[in-house]
């Protein structure tokens, strides 16, 4: 016979004491509220993240520190801003003059690689998987965008390092920082403008990793999460950009020091040392930035929102570390080595017809 007894359910028996009664949840729950308790690891978060956010203020607030009392001391206040603004509008209207043919010559490049950074495949698959799904034309799924955030991009890059040094290099107390240090300023400026043209990077991204679909994801994600679903990923556009024009830059700043110019004629060493400055600076700036780029945009292009953490792990579980720091990678460096050759050659040329222009 079955007996529906709770307590013989429970295994109790004339000889189980009294205190037995007493359901195991209970006792559970005491235990969790107990003063040994240890800290979950959502407690650990915030505190290990706001100890990071407090140690890195206080070294920028003691760097800015350092940096405005050798001024004061100097006595050196005077800055050439007419000369730094004119310097900036050249380099910058240089710069996005020679991103508007970079755009047309590297787009299918470019889409290749973010559609990678999405998706992880190598360079011959993701090549015949986009020509697949809509012929030469996929390779430039995006590229009214690419047209105009690029120069704009560029001319925000040039701008700002060119205008930057021109107007730290008219103070007699600056002017004798090193040339990395004051690289650091003009990427600060860059990666702050980068910000402010999220949205249209974010749509020259999607249609290049997710194809014509690419518009009606945004307009699902704008519905669901509002407007501001096309800055997802500004901040890490904004490191990688730092991350990416600080090496570029200080290496192409440094190497323009260290190797001699030489005379325009014959042209062809002129345009060469042009080219591997170029060419070295692009290595540098893509092995470091690189692993920012596909965290980037991935979130950026995600059906669904997803925070910079998860966007890291998914990738690392898909393809793992070296995925991570790789996916990608052979591409942009062919695709920005190219474009890094082209740019210091043609950036260099638009802005030597400016300074004549200009001085005259």
């Amino acid at each position: 016979m079955v007996t529906s007894d709770p307590e013989s359910s429970r295994g109790t028996t004339e000889h189980t004491p009294l205190l037995g009664d007493r359901p195991p949840h209970v006792q559970g729950e005491g235990s969790e509220a107990g003063p040994d308790a240890e800290p979950t690891p959502e407690e650990k978060t915030p505190r290990r993240r706001y100890a990071w956010r407090i140690f890195w203020t206080l070294l920028l607030l003691i760097v800015i520190g350092v940096f405005v009392k050798g001024w004061i001391d100097a006595d050196e206040t005077d800055f050439d801003l007419k000369g730094a603004l004119k310097r900036a509008l050249g380099g910058g209207l240089s710069g996005a003059a020679a991103m508007v043919l970079q755009v047309l010559l590297l787009m299918p490049l470019r889409t290749i690689m973010n559609y990678q950074y999405r998706h992880g495949t190598s360079f011959t698959i993701a090549t015949r998987t986009l020509y697949e799904e809509g012929g030469v034309r996929r390779y430039y799924q995006g590229i009214a965008p690419a047209l105009f955030q690029g120069p704009v991009a560029r001319f925000g890059d040039t701008a700002a390092n060119a205008g930057i040094l021109a107007l730290l290099q008219s103070n007699p107390y600056l002017k004798n920082l090193p040339s990395p240090i004051k690289t650091i300023f003009a990427s600060l400026c860059a990666a702050a403008f980068r910000m402010i043209l999220t949205p249209i990077d974010t749509l020259k991204t999607t249609l290049q990793a997710q194809g014509a679909r690419g518009t009606a994801l945004l307009r699902r994600r704008i519905k669901s999460n509002g407007i501001g679903s096309l800055w997802w990923g500004a901040f890490a556009t904004a490191a990688a950009t730092f991350v990416g024009h600080y090496p570029w830059f200080a290496t192409y700043n440094f190497l323009s020091e260290v190797i001699a110019e030489p005379a325009k004629h014959p042209l062809f060493w002129w345009l060469l040392r042009l080219a591997f400055i170029g060419f070295c600076a692009s290595i540098v700036s893509d092995s470091i930035s690189n692993s920012l780029r596909v965290v980037k945009t991935y979130r950026q292009v995600n059906d669904t929102k997803v925070s910079y953490g998860e966007a890291a792990r998914a990738v690392v579980v898909q393809d793992g570390i070296t995925g991570l720091l790789g996916r990608g990678l052979k591409t942009r460096i062919l695709a920005n080595g190219l474009q890094g050759i082209l740019f210091s050659i043609l950036w260099k040329l638009f802005l030597d017809l400016w300074e004549k222009k200009t001085q005259t």
